[in-house]
């Protein structure tokens, strides 16, 4: 398999895998919206999900990792692109894998613990406060500021680095590469959805564009894969 067809392949792989990760976390934990419940009752729902859901939100973590080869491979692929863009390309897509990565893989190795310290019998009102000021203070930095800020912006600008490269190189056709620059601008908007005046409560805008830009962001990254197998 040359890398042409390990791209294409990892092209479409990496959305159809995260998208049924994250429907899986939909279905099984009400994922994302029991985010908005009090911390005892997610906690407990956790809990509830026992070792299968664990393991689901591993999977989860795992898909984020997909990113870092696709990134490098695409670099080789759209050869005849600017260098200087696909270097930056690469780099800049290893960093949106780990900082995904590191916002979801706090679900099955943190969040476990908590589960298991909040269901203890006995446990005062003082330990479940402490457990709440730990879980949402993680979900702030590693959930909201890691992985979803950070995540969306090195995603967006990966993705309008690579749509240039791809406008730049005969390998696919020249559309794809404007809607990769467009989604991927939308993309990073939405990395502004908790920022300043936005950080107590989101910004509704970003908040609703988010899901339907990663529908987009999905469906594009599979028709760049079909495209580079034609």
């Amino acid at each position: 398999m040359n890398a042409t067809v390990t791209a294409a392949v990892l092209l479409i792989l990496l959305p159809l895998a995260f998208n049924a990760a994250f429907a899986a976390l939909a279905a099984k934990f009400d994922y994302p919206d029991i985010l908005r419940r009090p911390t005892g009752e997610v906690l407990e729902r956790f809990r509830q999900g026992g070792s299968a859901l664990i393991l689901l939100w591993w999977a989860f973590a795992m898909t984020a990792v997909l990113l870092a080869p696709l990134a490098v491979l695409l670099a080789g692929v759209l050869h005849s692109a600017d260098p200087l863009l696909l270097s930056l390309g690469s780099t800049v897509g290893v960093l949106a894998a780990l900082v995904q990565f590191l916002g979801l893989v706090r679900w099955p190795f943190l969040v476990p613990y908590l589960a298991r310290a909040a269901g203890e019998p006995g446990a005062s009102e003082a330990r479940k406060e402490a457990l709440d000021v730990v879980f949402q203070a993680f979900n702030r930095y590693l959930g909201v500021a890691v992985g979803e800020h950070l995540g969306y912006l090195f995603t967006g600008a990966w993705s309008i680095l690579v749509g240039a490269a791809i406008m730049q190189s005969d390998t696919v056709p020249a559309w794809l590469g404007l809607v990769g620059i467009v989604v991927g601008a939308v993309l990073a908007l939405c990395s502004l959805e908790f920022v300043g005046p936005f950080e107590r409560d989101g910004w509704k805008v970003a908040a609703a564009l988010t899901p339907v830009t990663y529908i987009a962001w999905s469906l594009w990254l599979v028709a760049t894969g079909v495209a580079m197998l034609l």
